[in-house]
């Protein structure tokens, strides 16, 4: 089973590429001689020989006779598109129930689409409902309060340093924020 490690000669592998090719054309030969052979015997089963009658009236009948086969036929061929096609359907079908079993989704290509959050809204409540995204409308009105500081109250800053400076300031400073 396990050939030698070694590389095969080209030689070897051209003589050996030559005997398949030629083994295949035969095959193919024969299949083709086969399917020839196949159809003719399909032809005569189905399609007896042609013997065209020498009356008006007799290749009236025979005319008929041939729309009506033609006629048949054509429903035979209607009724398997129809089956072939119902059977497409449900391999799709089945392929779908086999990926869902799986649980690999292909997630389909999504295309950006610029559309505002009234319109988005809009297009998934409908029409009927007005739908509005103003958000400030449903907010609180708060007062801001402005805290002013009087002059008095501050006082120039030369004063508060010289407050603090030395021990007796940061002493005063420490109690005051205890």
């Amino acid at each position: 089973m396990f050939m030698n490690r070694k590389k095969m000669t080209s030689s070897r592998r051209h003589h050996l590429k030559s005997l398949v090719l030629s083994i295949a054309f035969n095959l193919l030969d024969a299949e083709a001689k086969q399917h020839i052979a196949d159809k003719e015997s399909h032809m005569s089963e189905n399609c007896p020989a042609l013997d065209l009658p020498g009356s008006v009236q007799e290749l009236q009948d025979l005319c008929k006779k041939l729309h009506q086969q033609i006629d048949k036929v054509d429903e035979e061929r209607y009724d398997m598109e129809a089956k072939v096609a119902k059977a497409d359907k449900e391999i799709e079908d089945l392929k779908i129930k086999v990926i869902d079993l799986k649980g690999k989704f292909k997630k389909p290509a999504l295309k950006k689409v610029r559309m505002s959050a009234d319109a988005m809204l809009q297009a998934l409540l409908g029409s009927k409902h007005k739908v509005s995204m103003d958000l400030r409308a449903n907010l609180k009105q708060v007062k801001k309060e402005v805290k002013e500081e009087s002059v008095e109250q501050v006082g120039d800053w030369r004063k508060n340093i010289e407050d603090k400076a030395g021990m007796d300031g940061r002493k005063k400073m420490f109690e005051s924020e205890a």
